[in-house]
């Protein structure tokens, strides 16, 4: 981390018109004064206007070698351990106050064992409650004004009640968790947990790969999207039995399955690509609606690498789904880019991550972190439509909120050691900076459960929390999530 310090920002909130109302009448100053004062006063409203984007204001981390709560001790078909705290960032949701939860994704697969699984794992698939303490002190250890001080609460995994189709033994290693009871079958990260005479969309199947997290408006449940169906599961918070499974469109699904990732790609003309499915995920402010957000664009589409990412809108109540297209190409870089997350602003407004795959973790430098603005009202519904060309002239307009690289690389991180993976993103509580309220942002990386990456750098569990005001949203208003008290 750079040694130089960030001190916070010493700017006063600037008196309202109220307040000059009720000032004495002064005398008006003679003309070459009041060019000067104009004058000044334009060079700070372009200063001000300058300044005015998300600023970064801490970071944490947690040990990649740690242990979660699982009680999944256990090693795995790869040798690493069940219970390895990792991945954290692949999805990230505000529960309230300083608690935050986040969901891993199917487990550590990035060391090889066997390639006819993609080396995937039988890793169950959780969610953890954390803690991001969020303290107005400043950081010796990143030179940043405040302190965020991560630890874990608890980790709840996920399963069902009713039995799930699991693969079968490959490599002396059962595809069944040895957890399993008569009342409680868990998901399992490995790829073969699939029935091969139905479609991806098969709520039977075990094979889970959770990417993106939100808490119901009452608190008692989350809904985690997945990227081998792709589905939108809904899960008892305290317990972690799936309670309901929210009905997708058929096109998004793959009809051919197969436990190797090329070979489903090749097999299917329609549908999601494999292992880019349904990343991202967001909740209306009232609870009432969710957008699931296609990593990729569809087979249909032009299949990955395409322009065309799908965002789906799902009215909890009804059941009523709408679709719009979403342009991932970039003008500047020329190149279309992976959807990592969505975070509702409003009830028609949404922030969008998008990232290339470089940064620590790559042995790259990474060079596209961007959090774009997009507004759904009027936007035009996909649904029955597909295909790149037809497409694209529909896609929803976008405005840039935060260059996550330019950000931190302006604090004094080098390119190659900003995660290629931040893929999590979530609102925390407001603070006081000044006397200015400013809310938060906080972004999540997935380090892939690897402690260490393959260029020998550290690879933590870690969150960058950037705070941002009411002006920085250019016109938007931000209304966030009812949460439970």
């Amino acid at each position: 981390m750079p040694d130089a310090e960030h001190p916070a920002s010493s700017l006063q909130r600037l008196p309202t018109m109220t307040t000059l109302a009720h000032l004495p009448s002064l005398p008006r100053p003679p003309r070459p004064l009041r060019m000067a004062l104009s004058l000044a006063g334009l060079c700070l409203t372009v200063a001000l206007n300058a300044q005015a984007a998300p600023q970064l204001i801490a970071i944490g981390s947690l040990d990649s070698n740690g242990a979660d709560f699982s009680g999944q001790s256990g090693a795995l078909e790869n040798g690493a351990r069940g219970d390895l705290l990792g991945g954290l960032g692949s999805g990230l949701a505000w529960a309230g106050g300083s608690t935050f939860l986040a969901v891993p994704d199917r487990g550590p697969n990035a060391v090889a064992w066997n390639s006819s699984l993609d080396d995937t794992t039988s890793y169950i698939p959780r969610f953890h409650t954390l803690n991001l303490a969020l303290q107005a002190t400043p950081d010796r250890s990143t030179g940043l004004p405040w302190t965020l001080s991560p630890s874990l609460v608890s980790t709840t995994l996920l399963y069902s009640r009713t039995a799930l189709t699991y693969g079968s033994t490959v490599g002396g290693f059962p595809a069944v968790p040895a957890a399993n009871t008569a009342t409680r079958f868990y998901f399992s990260g490995r790829s073969d947990n699939f029935a091969g005479d139905t479609s991806s969309a098969d709520i039977n199947d075990a094979r889970f790969d959770p990417e993106g997290i939100r808490l119901s408006a009452n608190g008692l449940n989350v809904y985690i999207s997945d990227e081998y169906g792709p589905f939108l599961y809904i899960f008892n918070r305290a317990t972690g039995q799936r309670v309901r499974t929210v009905r997708l469109p058929v096109e998004l699904a793959a009809a051919v399955k197969s436990a190797r990732g090329s070979v489903e790609i090749a097999g299917n003309s329609a549908g999601r690509v494999a292992n880019k499915g349904m990343e991202g995920l967001a909740i209306s402010p009232d609870g009432t609606v969710l957008w699931g957000f296609m990593q990729s664009a569809l087979a249909q589409d032009g299949g990955d690498g395409a322009r065309v990412n799908r965002i789906v809108q799902v009215e909890l109540a009804t059941g009523r789904v709408r679709q719009f297209a979403y342009d991932s190409l970039l003008a500047d870089t020329g190149k279309t880019y992976g959807s990592s997350e969505l975070l509702a602003l409003n009830s028609h407004e949404l922030l969008v991550l998008e990232r290339d795959g470089k940064g620590r973790g790559d042995g790259s430098k990474a060079v596209v972190k961007r959090i774009y603005k997009i507004d759904l009202a009027g936007a035009t519904d996909i649904t029955g439509l597909s295909g790149e060309s037809t497409l694209v002239p529909l896609a929803v307009k976008k405005t840039l909120f935060l260059d996550i690289v330019s950000s931190l690389t302006s604090y004094g991180m080098a390119a190659k050691q900003i995660p290629a993976k931040l893929e999590g993103m979530a609102f925390g509580p407001d603070i006081v900076v000044d006397g200015i309220v400013k809310h938060t942002l906080y972004v999540a990386n997935d380090n892939d459960f690897l402690p260490v990456t393959a260029d020998g750098l550290a690879n933590p569990n870690q969150w960058f929390v950037f705070a941002f005001t009411d002006a920085d949203l250019a016109g938007s208003v931000f209304t966030p999530q009812t949460l439970p008290q």
